[in-house]
C-alpha cells in the first residue's frame, strides 16, 4: 500500500490539446478515491499518469512519497485494471493470473501460493481451467481483477471497469470491489463516468471537467455541500436543480416573476447571487408556493419525479424536478404549486462559487 499525491501536474498533447490542468490530489495509503465526471474530462488520463503510460508535461507524480516522474510502469509497483478486461484469449484463467508472476521470474512455488490466494479471495477457484471465452462478463472482470492483485501492487488502478456488465451484474461486482478494497486496504483509484458507481465506492470523490478539479470530498459533503455550480448540476439522480436567480436586500430570492423568502440570514448575500439550486427532494407539491406547469412524470415505484416548468416571464421555462416518496398520478399539462424549502436553497456567485 502506498499513498499518491499529484502536486500541480498538467498534461498538454501534441497539437496544444491540455488534457490535465493544475490538478493537485492526494490519496492515502489504504483510500477507495473515485474519479468521475463527464468524458473528456480527463479522469483516465490522470489514471495513465500514475501508472506511468503517459508522461506529465509539468508537476509531480508521486507513490509512496518517491516521485515517477520518468520511472518505467513496470517498476512502479502499480496495477491496473482495464474496462475491455485485456486478458489473453489462449491462456486459462491460471495462465492469466500467472503472467505477471512469470514475466517478473518468480519460483514456481511462490507463483501457485499467490494465484490459490487470489482465486480463493474472489471466488474463481473453480475456473482456473477454463479459458476467457467460457466466463460470463462478471466472471471476467474478476480474473482481469486477480491478475491485477496477485503482483501484491501498493496501487490498484481501475479505469471504468463495470461499463461493460449489465445493470445487475454492475450492482453485484461493484458490492465486490467494495468488500475486496476493504479486506486488501489496498489504495485504490477507480474511475468512472458513472456518479452511482462513485457515491456509492468511494471513501472520497474527486469530479472533474474539462481537465481541472472542481471539487475532492466525500460523498455526502459532495452531495451536500457542492463547490460550484459544475457539482451541484453534475451529481445527484437527477441532479440538483439549478436554474438563475438574484437575491434583494430583503432576502427574497426571485425566481423569474416569482420569490422565495430565504432565513433572515441569507440577506448578507444580497446582489451577489447569479444562480440558485435546490435538490429534488426539497420541492414538493402543495396549496401555496411557486406556481408551475407539471411538464412530464416517471413514476418509479418508490418514487415519483415530477418535471415542471415555472410560469415564466416570457423567456425561457425555469425547469424544476420535485421528488415524492410513493406513486402519485400526475397529468402532463397539469397547474401546481411548488413548496420550496427555504432552507435547504444552495446559492452561487457569477463565477458558479457556492456562497
Amino acid at each position: 500500500m502506498a499513498r499518491v499525491a499529484l502536486e500541480h501536474v498538467e498534461k498538454v498533447y501534441p497539437g496544444g490539446t491540455r488534457a490535465i490542468r493544475d490538478v493537485s490530489l492526494d490519496v492515502a495509503d489504504g483510500e477507495l478515491l473515485v474519479m468521475v465526471g463527464p468524458s473528456g474530462c480527463g479522469k483516465s488520463t490522470i489514471l495513465r499518469l500514475v501508472a506511468g503510460l503517459e508522461e506529465p508535461t509539468g508537476g509531480t507524480v508521486t507513490i509512496g512519497g518517491r516521485s515517477m516522474n520518468g520511472v518505467r510502469p513496470q517498476d512502479r509497483n502499480a496495477a491496473m485494471v482495464f474496462q475491455d478486461y485485456a486478458l489473453y484469449p489462449h491462456l486459462t484463467v491460471r495462465g492469466n493470473l500467472e503472467f505477471p508472476l512469470k514475466m517478473r521470474r518468480l519460483p514456481r512455488a511462490e507463483r501457485a501460493e499467490r494465484v490459490a490466494r487470489v482465486a480463493e479471495l474472489l471466488e474463481i477457484g473453480a475456473l482456473l481451467d477454463r479459458l476467457p471465452r467460457q466466463l460470463s462478463g462478471g466472471q471476467r472482470q474478476r480474473v482481469a481483477m486477480g491478475r491485477a492483485l496477485v503482483r501484491e501492487p501498493a496501487v490498484f488502478l481501475l479505469d471504468e471497469p463495470l461499463s461493460n456488465l449489465d445493470a445487475r451484474l454492475r450492482v453485484q461486482v461493484r458490492a465486490e470491489i467494495k468488500a475486496l478494497q476493504r479486506r486488501t486496504r489496498t489504495t485504490m483509484l477507480y474511475v468512472t463516468h458513472d456518479q452511482v458507481e462513485a457515491m456509492t465506492l468511494g471513501d472520497r470523490v474527486a469530479v472533474l471537467d474539462r481537465g481541472a478539479l472542481q471539487q475532492v470530498a466525500p460523498p455526502a459533503t459532495l452531495y451536500a455541500e457542492p463547490a460550484n455550480v459544475f457539482v451541484a448540476g453534475f451529481i445527484g439522480n437527477p441532479p440538483m436543480n439549478v436554474f438563475p436567480a438574484t437575491l434583494d436586500a430583503g432576502g427574497v430570492l426571485r425566481v423569474g416573476t416569482q420569490a422565495v423568502r430565504l432565513p433572515a440570514e441569507r440577506a448578507r448575500l444580497a446582489g451577489r447571487v447569479a444562480t440558485a439550486g435546490v435538490r429534488p427532494e426539497a420541492v414538493d407539491l402543495g396549496d401555496d408556493g411557486l406556481e408551475a406547469t407539471v411538464a412530464h412524470v416517471e413514476y418509479l415505484g418508490h418514487e415519483t419525479l415530477a418535471y415542471t416548468d415555472l410560469a415564466g416571464d416570457g423567456r425561457e421555462p425555469i425547469r424544476l424536478v420535485a421528488r415524492r416518496a410513493g406513486m402519485h398520478a400526475l397529468a402532463p399539462g397539469a397547474r401546481v404549486r411548488l413548496r420550496v424549502a427555504p432552507a435547504r436553497v444552495h446559492l452561487f456567485a457569477a463565477d458558479g462559487v457556492a456562497l
